[in-house]
Order: structure tokens, then sequence, then C-alpha cells
């Protein structure tokens, strides 16, 4: 694991999620490797029959020189032409986005885990967190029932 999208799963409710290969210059791959990479507030776009995915940082190589590239610049998502066309059916519907939930290497490749999602309403993500303190709750108390016996 390179990156992880933390907030994605609690602003969005992710419906079904896809590995896709991305299209990296020389120096990002490096960078990458380094895990010098933030997903925060990026996102994917259909366009003109090819997936983009924009606003991913990836830090410039330290060794680079003048052959960096530009920490916030489009990428292009690989995927086959079907998966591409059906997601950017979904994503026309209102409420419906293409969200990156975490980098990782596969087989030396670098993979993207993109999700398909609609936005949560506050009351879902208080109704999660009142899941999230009420599972804690009952943890504490089996293990200190189990510290009992």
């Amino acid at each position: 694991m390179l990156a992880k999208n933390r907030k994605a799963r609690h602003i969005y409710n992710i419906l079904e999620t896809f590995e896709s290969g991305i299209a990296l210059h020389g120096t990002e791959v490096k960078s990458v490797r380094d895990a010098r990479v933030n997903l925060k507030e990026s996102y994917a776009r259909v366009e003109n029959g090819e997936l983009f995915l924009y606003n991913m940082h990836i830090s410039p190589y330290e060794q680079g020189n003048r052959f960096n590239h530009e920490p916030l610049r489009k990428r292009k998502l690989l995927m086959h032409r079907r998966e591409i066309n059906r997601l950017g059916g979904y994503v026309k519907e209102k409420g419906f986005t293409l969200v990156p939930l975490s980098l990782y290497l596969s087989r030396g490749k670098v993979k993207l885990e993109l999700a398909l999602a609609r936005g949560k309403r506050d009351y879902d993500k208080r109704h999660d967190i009142a899941e999230r303190d009420a599972k804690r709750d009952m943890d504490r108390a089996l293990k200190e029932r189990q510290k009992v016996n």
C-alpha cells in the first residue's frame, strides 16, 4: 500500500470498486515508490471515452533535476473500454462520482483502486459514527469481562 484516501469512506457511500492502471512518467514512478503521494481531494472523470484522474499530488522526485514532473497534472487511468463506458454512464446520473481509494503496487506495476460512490448525507455520517462508538463500547465491555474470568 503506497497511499490511501482515508476520508473517502467517511464522505461517500462506496457502491463498487475497480482496479485501474495509471500512466506515469519516470520520476513520478520513483516518487510513488517512495510513497510521496496524496490522494486527498482527488477524483476521476470520463472525457472523450478516456478516464482521467485529477488532483492527485505526487511530490517531485528529489534527484529528478529538470526532468521532474508537474505535481498536480491530470493522469490517464488504464481500464478496458467497456468498463470506462459503463462508469461514464453511472457518472452522468445525478449524485455519482469516481473516487480513488488507494494506490498500491501489484507485480511491480502501480495500480489504483477506484470506487463508484455517492455522497453521504450528514445524518448518514452521524449514524456511522454512532455505530462505530457502540461497537467500540461493546468491544471494551467484552475485554473487561474476559479480564474478570
